[in-house]
């Protein structure tokens, strides 16, 4: 089974999401992780946005990168450059991928006002994600 660390700034937003969907396009052909290189807590915006697509992270939890070292990835993904730039060097064969997804979570405004945004940016992570696994995992 592939090994996958999903990797951003404050594992709340946009690797939660990214986690969500590896886990639902890979199903059992992998074992999903994510993390940050600081800890934020889920984003409830996040948790909202994935369930509108049906896809429920609301059991996720915000973890540190450092608590992953010791697992041999097959794959880390980085989704913003922050992350991209201080991500650790792994000991082990993983093969690394970079993609800088928009951060919804730091824009200013109410649930209403910010709901477009978070549903563009996860149907950008959506297909990235789809399309990461049907290349990498299926």
């Amino acid at each position: 089974m592939k090994k996958v660390l999903v990797l951003c700034t404050g594992n709340s937003c946009r690797s939660q999401m990214a986690h969500g969907y590896l886990e639902h396009f890979a199903g059992n052909k992998a074992h999903i992780y994510s993390a940050g290189v600081e800890t934020h807590g889920v984003n409830p915006n996040a948790i909202a946005i994935m369930a509108d697509d049906d896809v429920d992270i609301s059991k996720h939890t915000s973890n540190n990168v450092n608590e992953y070292l010791d697992i041999d990835f097959d794959f880390v993904i980085t989704v913003c450059d922050n992350a991209n730039e201080r991500c650790p060097v792994f000991p082990s064969k993983a093969k690394k991928f970079h993609h800088n997804f928009p951060d919804p979570a730091n824009l200013p405004g109410n649930w209403e006002e910010l709901r477009p945004e978070f549903a563009r940016v996860r149907n950008m992570i959506k297909e990235y994600m789809s399309d990461f696994v049907k290349q990498n995992i299926a």
